[in-house]
């Protein structure tokens, strides 16, 4: 199921889907969640929406990172992953989008779950 989801303190959408799903996954605010992205990218000397900036940050907050294993991944979309993984906190990889999966509910600016999925981060109890 697919929820609008945009955090943005001004209803924007400027490519910012790394902080609205890491918004939604940790609970924080979009802009607390963008100053701590934009802290680690810089003592890592990286731009805050970088894959390693913000595996880094996920790892903080309690993710592990997990690779996509189905046995189509050309024809394995988000959708496929939120009735594989009904219940938990998530953040999906697409290789070009990020969003955030809290119980099979695909929360984003749009409606994404037709996308591919590569990895995901799953929140350690």
């Amino acid at each position: 199921m697919y929820s609008y989801y945009n955090p943005h303190p001004h209803s924007k959408r400027v490519g910012d889907c790394v902080v609205r799903a890491l918004s939604k996954a940790t609970g924080k605010s979009w802009e607390e969640t963008y100053i701590e992205l934009c802290l680690l990218g810089y003592i890592m000397g990286d731009l805050p929406s970088s894959n390693r900036v913000w595996d880094s940050y996920l790892k903080t907050q309690g993710f592990t990172r997990h690779l996509i294993t189905a046995e189509c991944l050309d024809c394995y979309t988000i959708q496929d992953f939120c009735n594989e993984y009904p219940q938990g906190v998530y953040v999906i990889g697409t290789g070009t989008h990020a969003v955030c999966v809290v119980d099979s509910v695909l929360y984003d600016t749009w409606d994404s779950s037709d996308e591919t999925p590569i990895y995901f981060y799953r929140k350690d109890d």
